[in-house]
């Protein structure tokens, strides 16, 4: 099975309306390009600075992926249909669900626009909480969508009924990133449960698990397993985190098939390579990539953020490969001072303007980066009464 075979057939007009939309997603890249990754280094490159600030994994594929990437030289020069087949088929049998319940995007940002392609649009609103990861409300621009932002709980989470309360008439898509970006917070199934039983048939739930790998709260689950009850739900995962494949670009959706016709036509033809689905083929097969990952991040995770509230800072509890630390005050000084180190830390979210995104890097990074932190940052002093 190829990708093209799973497209439908499209008038020119269904084409010409596709382009459109990709020329204007190009058109508003090079913005959220610049809000996401803090624009260009200055006065050294990358391989100089430690990078901890998009919440990629450090550690990277799985050797049986790295193995699979160079044997993909050997079809480089055919389209990979024949691999696209079988990613397919390897994430389905992940999930225990039919074929045609997948849908493969480059990266899951793709899913993310062809989501909004298809759901939202100039009569069609986008609830989203805020803050949380920015893409699906970029790419709602380019279909004339608005987008209802509903602030995050007092602990820092989605605040579901509120959410659900939003979805009113005319509301065409309510995103959810859970565990959430940038606050590596989650919701529990429980409160998924309550959410969707309140949501409109009419409104399409697209759920980003791109951290799910990373959870260690026993109230927390996937809701892929909800799919069958709930024909407006999407599941959206990525290659990007755990299995450490940011720079290779593959994501998935699973849904009902009825749900993924009309993203179908959205996608790009042939948006899989073929060193990327080999890799991912080859990294569903590796029982130790995902335990082995989770520990050692979380573990790392763990002890800077102990270190960090030994010392009197305050931090977000995470169940995420990132987590977050209160600078006290704006945080734009703070990330430019770790910038001067060569430490890349996260953007700033404006309606979190004191708070800072780490992500978690190797040990020795985060050495360093804790060693920064305190001389940028200075300790919390302890009132009397504390003392």
């Amino acid at each position: 099975m190829s990708a093209k075979v799973l497209e439908p057939k499209t008038t020119r007009r269904q084409f010409g309306q596709s382009i459109g939309t990709m020329l204007a997603a190009a058109y508003i890249s090079p913005k959220f390009l610049q809000g996401v990754t803090g624009g260009r280094l200055k006065g050294f490159s990358r391989a100089d600075a430690i990078l901890i600030n998009s919440n990629e994994n450090p550690y990277g594929p799985s050797p049986h992926a790295v193995a699979a990437i160079t044997g993909s030289e050997a079809v480089a020069c055919r389209y990979p249909d024949d691999l696209y087949a079988r990613a397919v088929k390897s994430i389905a049998d992940l999930h225990h669900v039919d074929e045609e319940k997948v849908a493969l995007g480059c990266g899951s940002t793709e899913i993310l626009r062809v989501c909004d392609a298809a759901f939202v649009g100039a009569d069609k609103q986008l609830v989203v909480a805020e803050p949380t990861f920015e893409a699906v409300s970029y790419y709602a621009q380019v279909s004339r969508a608005s987008a209802v932002k509903v602030p995050l709980t007092s602990d820092f989470r989605h605040d579901l009924p509120a959410m659900a309360n939003a979805c009113a008439t005319g509301v065409g898509l309510v995103y959810i990133c859970n565990p959430n970006n940038p606050t590596a917070t989650i919701n529990t199934r429980g409160e998924f449960a309550d959410f969707l039983s309140k949501v409109p048939a009419s409104t399409y739930v697209l759920v980003d698990e791109a951290y799910y790998h990373f959870v260690e709260d026993p109230h927390y689950s996937s809701v892929v397993d909800m799919i069958p009850d709930h024909p407006n739900l999407i599941v959206t995962r990525t290659f990007s985190k755990v299995y450490g494949m940011a720079g290779m670009r593959l994501g998935y959706a699973i849904a009902q098939k009825e749900t993924l016709e009309p993203m179908r036509r959205e996608l790009l033809f042939d948006n899989g390579n073929a060193a990327v689905l080999s890799a991912a083929v080859a990294s569903l097969a590796d029982p130790d990539i995902v335990p082995t990952n989770k520990r050692r991040l979380n573990d790392t995770r763990n002890w800077v953020t102990s270190e960090l509230t030994k010392s009197g800072y305050r931090v977000i509890p995470s169940q995420a490969n990132f987590f977050m630390v209160d600078t006290g005050n704006d945080v734009q000084p703070v990330i430019e001072a770790f910038h001067q180190r060569k430490i890349i830390v996260g953007r700033k979210f404006p309606s979190m303007g004191n708070w800072l995104r780490v992500s978690v890097g190797k040990p020795e990074e985060m050495q360093k980066f804790l060693a920064a932190f305190r001389q940028i940052v200075p300790a919390p002093q302890k009132s009397a009464a504390a003392a």
